[in-house]
């Protein structure tokens, strides 16, 4: 194991999310089993008293496990240069079988914090608790997946030797190879940027459709899901081309390096937050029905619209940013 205050930072950091997961999920357990809002008995008011301390420290996690992505994804850019064949974030999580399972579940935890927070604001402000129930139901979905993303993380730290010969984006990110990454690479420059387009006007439609006429939530969930990836795919296949000035280097971890202005950044960031407020508009439309929220939760759903669309836009600034001042040229 290499001992580096980032990685210290990152075990903590889960140590803690992992301890207060299980404490989460063991309270939410007896909520579940003992809830009743028409009960006036001792034990309904301990469990009100305690849904905020819990709810709260959950929350605390949730916002740290969100951050904890941004760290691991930097720091292993910086451990790069302690690797032989690593060049950027690529090489060290394949330095060992654990790097990229831990950041997928890194990334998936992203989105289910996002989710859990907030799903847990609109339940404040609702005047009966109505969303208490759903909440706790959905820490025992989310504490399985922090312990997952602690134990590989640990593992991924803990198996990580420098003396290992490493493979890094050359190799992953190369149409010649198999798999999911050779395709997006593979993918022809022209169809990812119209992909990426009718994915933006499907955003932009039915988030529209959402702030003027009150209706759509779910089609705007889903076309910000499909957003996401095509993005992904674009990202790879001609964004980071335009980028690095190069017509062959597609990796899309790269842009997060210092020579390229943390590019990747001003992508990755807007895009990912984006993502997770198109999500909860479907979340919200589906599951805050209550009588108490009846006039939050069409407040709710347009404000994380506006959000939402305003993450996608940055993202469109910061493509179009790449192309116009770039010195490669890819069409015509």
């Amino acid at each position: 194991m290499i001992l580096q205050t980032p990685i210290l930072a990152l075990l903590l950091a889960s140590a803690l999310a992992s301890a207060v997961a299980l404490w989460a999920a063991w309270f939410g357990i007896r909520l579940l089993q003992h809830w009743d809002l028409a009960s006036g008995s001792q034990r309904q008011l301990d469990l009100e008293r305690r849904t905020e301390l819990v709810s709260t420290l959950f929350g605390f996690v949730m916002l740290i496990e969100i951050a904890a992505l941004f760290l691991l994804v930097f720091n292993a850019d910086r451990m790069a240069a302690l690797f032989v064949g690593a060049m950027c974030a690529v090489g060290t999580f394949n330095v060992n079988g654990w790097g990229f399972p831990a950041l997928y579940l890194k990334i998936t935890l992203f989105f289910a914090a996002a989710l859990w927070l907030i799903l847990d604001r609109v339940d404040r402000l609702g005047r009966d608790f109505p969303l208490t129930r759903l909440k706790f139901a959905t820490i025992l979905g989310i504490a399985p997946l922090v312990l997952a993303g602690f134990a590989t993380e640990l593992a991924f730290f803990l198996n990580m030797k420098t003396d290992v010969i490493t493979s890094c984006c050359s190799k992953l990110f190369t149409p010649s190879n198999e798999g999911f990454a050779a395709e997006m690479t593979g993918l022809a420059r022209a169809h990812a940027l119209w992909l990426l387009g009718a994915a933006g006007g499907a955003v932009l439609v039915s988030g529209a459709a959402i702030v003027l006429r009150k209706r759509g939530e779910r089609l705007f969930a889903l076309a910000g899901a499909a957003f996401f990836f095509a993005a992904l795919t674009a990202i790879v296949s001609v964004i980071s081309l335009y980028v690095y000035d190069h017509p062959n280097h597609h990796c899309p971890f790269c842009l997060l390096k210092r020579e390229y202005g943390y590019f990747g950044y001003a992508l990755y960031v807007p895009l990912f937050a984006g993502t997770a407020l198109a999500l909860a508009t479907g979340l919200l439309k589906t599951v805050a029905n209550s009588d108490s929220l009846a006039g939050v939760q069409p407040k709710a759903i347009r404000h994380l619209t506006r959000l939402s669309l305003a993450g996608f836009a940055l993202f469109g600034i910061a493509v179009l940013w790449s192309i116009a001042t770039s010195q490669l040229i890819l069409f015509g």
